[in-house]
């Protein structure tokens, strides 16, 4: 990650307080809950969002289905869906006036990026946000 991708990636972080994680999962081996649970262990308000597990406590939090649920606004959108879904969320990201998408490591999605373009959304794709506050908590 170049100084100017690094420069970004904080800002984004430092302006974020609310985190919709949608993909999220009850089940400690997977990558979702676990970086749900650093994210929530780091100070982030982080809510799961998950049509399969809607009801569901997650790390002490209630899952809702979809994101149009949530009853409250959310800065970030951390997406861990395969890249198929994205552009979907993009649409809906920008509905939730979400500051910023940032799709899991290993998803991409040329039409969600130009949507959240279109929309003036920070967009971050194929990088895990876990391992990017690390590296930024790490390096200061």
């Amino acid at each position: 990650m170049n100084q100017a991708e690094q420069t970004r990636l904080a800002r984004i972080l430092e302006q974020t307080r609310s985190i919709a994680l949608v993909g999220a999962s009850n089940r400690p081996e997977r990558a979702s809950y676990q970086v749900m649970d650093y994210l929530l262990q780091h100070g982030f308000i982080v809510y799961p969002v998950n049509p399969q597990l809607a009801g569901a406590v997650i790390l002490g939090q209630t899952c809702v289905a979809e994101l149009d649920e949530l009853e409250q606004p959310v800065h970030l959108i951390n997406v861990f869906r395969r890249g198929e879904f994205a552009a979907q969320l993009a649409e809906q990201a920008i509905e939730q006036d979400a500051q910023c998408l940032w799709l899991q490591e290993g998803v991409v999605c040329e039409a969600a990026s130009e949507l959240a373009h279109e929309a003036d959304m920070d967009y971050v794709e194929d990088i895990c946000i876990k391992r990017v506050h690390q590296q930024l908590a790490a390096h200061s």
